[in-house]
């Protein structure tokens, strides 16, 4: 499997079971007040979620708080993580962290907040920032217009750059600001 098809699906993948998770669930109560399309309709504390195919576990998303908004047709998550694991569940190929997220249940999109780390092994990368936003559609990720990321690889790679924007289709990254750091090109890299 190539390194473009396993990022994709990656992204892909996991914002799809923070969907799957949660859509099974739907709560009438009738008429309500603005007030209380303010509170959530679920509310649900230290969840561990594992997602199996053929008995092995692919991925596995855990969160210190959630809760669901029907009437915003959002989630919002507290002190999340999740990890994606290689095939035949042996190693972690893909895991995250942020202090808050907020799932749009229709789109699929998600916005990190609160300090977001993402460590993709299949793709030598570990990207941090404040923020990030996954725009499922357009299979985009950006970080806030002016934050700071953090870019790393084992190959010595080590910069920053302001306000980060990855098109994951087209495998491009730019920057909004300044860019500093080192950048080292393997010789045997794919182009």
């Amino acid at each position: 499997m190539d390194k473009k098809y396993r990022f994709n699906v990656f992204f892909f993948f996991l914002f799809s079971v923070f969907c799957f998770l949660f859509m099974s669930c739907t709560f009438d109560y009738g008429e309500t007040s603005s007030l209380e399309r303010m509170l959530p309709d679920l509310v649900m504390q230290n969840v561990e979620y594992v997602r199996v195919r053929s008995s092995d576990p692919i991925a596995r998303i855990q969160a210190e708080r959630v809760e669901r908004y029907e009437s915003q047709g959002i989630m919002k998550l507290e002190q999340f993580s999740f990890e994606q694991f290689g095939e035949h569940s042996e190693d972690i190929n893909a895991f995250g962290r942020a202090g808050f997220a907020s799932v749009n249940i229709e789109s699929t999109d998600v916005f990190m907040d609160r300090g977001v780390r993402i460590e993709i092994n299949s793709e030598d990368i570990i990207i941090e920032t404040n923020q990030l936003d996954w725009r499922d559609g357009p299979q985009t990720l950006v970080s806030g217009e002016k934050d700071e990321v953090y870019i790393y690889q084992n190959n010595g790679t080590n910069f920053t750059g302001i306000g980060l924007r990855v098109d994951v289709r087209r495998r491009t990254w730019e920057f909004s600001g300044s860019v500093s750091g080192i950048y080292v090109h393997d010789e045997n890299e794919d182009e």
